[in-house]
């Protein structure tokens, strides 16, 4: 999921290189919730791997 938000993010930086702003705002704005999308899921997986000990 990292992977999507920076090949979005990279889609954002070469559409605003170019000229194109409402496809650049469009790429950022999903790379910045795909990106809070595996933080979340980042954090959840570290609290739930920590409550498995035997």
């Amino acid at each position: 999921m990292l992977w999507y938000a920076w090949v979005f993010l990279v889609i954002a930086i070469l559409a605003a290189i170019f000229g194109f702003g409402g496809i650049a705002a469009a790429a950022a704005g999903i790379a910045k919730i795909l990106f809070v999308v595996f933080l979340i899921l980042f954090v959840i997986s570290l609290i739930a791997g920590r409550r498995r000990v035997v």
